[in-house]
């Protein structure tokens, strides 16, 4: 097999027919349509509509994201736009699933095949619990959630991740997958030249698209994709091998990890802690502080937090709890990052908060002059930038 960019790994293995990508172009133009033209209609509603009546009847704005909820619930556009983008995740992973079942042995096939390959490891523990916070319910409205298994050696929720994330972010400002480790890794080193990471450790990787950027752009690096869902492991370890990224995938719950003390230089996540409740958030970062070798760096890219932004957007964001089967992401956002890396052990003075562009939308030159503070970070929203927070051990 000729090296696969991972990009294109399922799609060159099992490709869609001609119905297949008519059906997902129309959904991913669909979402388009929801999430930035009818976003921006549903913003326009609140200031001219929602607001003014909540003064009125209360003789002040809305104070949070609850208020204004309770203000948007009584408006029509609100109902209609939860119905249709409810809708359009459902049909984001129906769109695809189609594709894999036809292909899904030809994928385990090749998915075992390139374990013999002397590129990276596969580390599955068949004993691993499977944490509630993935177990109870199918994260984002995904059949199967991550870790569902269907025949052996299975790899179909990984392609079904896969695929549907094509689908999902095809039509907004994601200019590539892996948009936030490329955005991360060049913001290292454009600001910390001198930072050159031994191992570095990716926490709630599934299928590594967030993985590989690293093993790209820090190549002396030893690299390790950690999740609890072995389908995504082994279809992610299947693309890093194809591309010839020596990625280690390991099946191993980021609260408490095997790893020696201070075992890593760099560990990172996106989008990963918002899926955690309170208690494993706080568990996870701790157990970061103790992987972390001296002069190590944790960041993390996730949601804004409550206090960054106003109660509209604060609103906006938390749509996903209410509808899209993601319960914590409500009561992570209203945790101060600053509050959490302290808890943790960090040192309060080596905290690493900002807002950076995503790399992969952006000309690099205005991405260096972004990150150095010579021009202002793109607003959040649909991939525009990404918030990060860690500290250096």
């Amino acid at each position: 097999m000729d090296t696969i960019d991972p990009m294109d790994y399922v799609n060159e293995l099992a490709p869609a027919n001609a119905q297949e990508r008519a059906r997902q172009a129309f959904i991913s133009a669909a979402r388009r349509h929801i999430m930035v033209d009818l976003s921006e209609d549903l913003s326009q509603e609140y200031a001219s509509l929602a607001a003014p009546q909540w003064l009125e009847e209360h003789g002040r704005p809305p104070a949070d994201s609850h208020e204004v909820r309770r203000a948007m619930l009584q408006r029509p556009l609100f109902n209609a736009f939860s119905s249709l983008r409810y809708n359009a995740q459902e049909m984001v992973w129906d769109s695809v699933m189609d594709q894999i079942e036809r292909n899904l042995d030809g994928l385990n096939t090749t998915a075992r095949r390139l374990r013999s390959k002397q590129c990276g490891s596969l580390t599955l523990d068949a004993d691993l619990p499977i944490p509630r916070d993935v177990s109870a319910m199918d994260i984002h409205l995904m059949p199967g959630c991550w870790h569902e298994e269907h025949t052996p050696d299975d790899t179909a929720q990984g392609a079904l991740f896969e695929l549907g994330s094509n689908v999902f972010g095809g039509g907004l400002k994601f200019a590539r997958r892996g948009s936030v480790a490329y955005s991360i890794a060049h913001y290292l080193l454009d600001i910390f030249p001198d930072f050159r990471p031994r191992r570095i450790l990716d926490l709630g990787a599934s299928i590594g698209t967030n993985t590989l950027p690293y093993a790209e752009l820090f190549p002396d690096a030893e690299v390790y994709a950690l999740d609890v869902a072995a389908p995504q492991l082994r279809h992610g370890h299947a693309r890093a091998t194809a591309a010839g990224l020596p990625v280690h995938f390991v099946q191993q719950n980021a609260e408490a990890t095997d790893f020696e003390d201070g075992s890593f230089d760099l560990v990172v996540s996106s989008y990963f802690f918002h899926e955690l409740s309170v208690k494993s958030t706080q568990r996870v970062l701790r157990e970061c502080h103790r992987l972390l070798a001296p002069g190590g760096l944790t960041v993390h890219m996730e949601l804004p937090d409550a206090g960054q932004v106003d109660p509209y957007y604060n609103f906006y964001l938390d749509w996903d709890a209410y509808y899209n089967n993601e319960p914590h992401y409500a009561a992570f956002r209203r945790q101060d990052p600053t509050d959490l890396l302290r808890t943790a052990g960090f040192d309060a003075e080596r905290l690493l908060i900002t807002r950076i562009p995503n790399y992969s939308a952006s000309d690099p030159a205005e991405f260096a002059a972004i990150v150095r503070g010579e021009k202002a970070t793109p607003a959040h929203g649909n991939g525009a930038s990404w918030c990060l927070f860690g500290a250096w051990r």
